[in-house]
């Protein structure tokens, strides 16, 4: 059994929040046609996108909704997570703008407020995530990526503009690369003996090294250096998030790959691994 997460809680809730924010300031700065339009999302307007927001937070505060409609049947829900997302999206579509947002920053002021009275021991509790059992920790971090990845759906289906925050962006990938030894070494179904490189760049940058041993590790650093890994890839921390979300914006072209290149389109191919 994998070991529990720990993660400190301030700044986890700092950058959550941080995103809260941002995702309200760009909601709120849409023009309403925008507001309507397709996402990049199967089946959701931008305004879904919100209202998935607010499904998700008000079922960690405990609240529940009814859909209007049969919802598992619809062509895009494909699974029960998918089918109790579907249900906040399908209780808020047709519903004022003004009454959207008022939902969404009652929800937030709630999860606010529930987060700042928590212990760093109540923190670490056992807890469901996303990822399977973890900490509660590890599912606010998870929650940090999600917010993040559908402020990025939201540019991408009005602007095109960019993530300017790299607070919330620095623990988004901090999920991400918690879960690439999963996709380089299982997925991707990477050789024993190889090793892995990914160069980020955009709102913030790093370096993901993974070495694939009896099951692939992420590391510190490789024995022969950066220049002995069997593959690089060099990508945007957009095009990583839409390509971990199986977005239709995701594009292979945007990404270099310096070595295998074989095995760094394999890696890229299987690299969809969010539910």
């Amino acid at each position: 059994m994998a070991a529990k997460t720990s993660l400190p809680m301030t700044p986890v809730v700092a950058a959550l929040t941080a995103e809260w924010a941002t995702l309200d300031a760009l909601a709120t700065g849409l023009s309403d046609d925008q507001w309507a339009a397709p996402s990049v999302l199967p089946g959701w307007s931008v305004a879904d996108v919100v209202a998935h927001v607010i499904g998700t937070e008000s079922m960690l505060a405990g609240r529940e909704v009814d859909a209007r409609r049969d919802v598992a049947a619809l062509e895009h829900v494909r699974n029960p997570i998918g089918e109790l997302n579907e249900r906040w999206l399908d209780h808020f579509r047709g519903s004022p703008r003004g009454e959207v947002m008022a939902a969404y920053r009652d929800i937030i002021a709630v999860r606010t407020d529930m987060l700042s009275r928590m212990t760093q021991a109540e923190f670490d509790d056992d807890s469901f995530t996303p990822a399977g059992p973890d900490s509660y920790g590890r599912f606010m971090r998870i929650r940090v990526f999600d917010c993040w990845m559908h402020e990025i759906d939201i540019r991408d289906s009005t602007d095109g503009s960019a993530p300017v925050d790299p607070v919330p962006a620095e623990l988004a990938l901090d999920e991400i690369a918690a879960s690439m030894p999963f996709v380089v070494g299982k997925r991707a179904a990477t050789p024993k003996g190889t090793s892995v490189l990914m160069r980020i760049g955009g709102v913030v940058s790093r370096s993901i090294r993974i070495e694939v041993g009896d099951r692939a590790a992420a590391v510190d650093e490789f024995d022969g250096g950066d220049g002995s890994a069997d593959v690089v890839l060099s990508l945007d921390a957009r095009d990583l998030a839409r390509l971990a979300g199986g977005r239709r914006t995701a594009d292979h072209g945007r990404v270099v790959i310096d070595g295998d290149r074989a095995l760094g389109t394999a890696i890229l191919d299987n690299l969809d691994y969010v539910i």
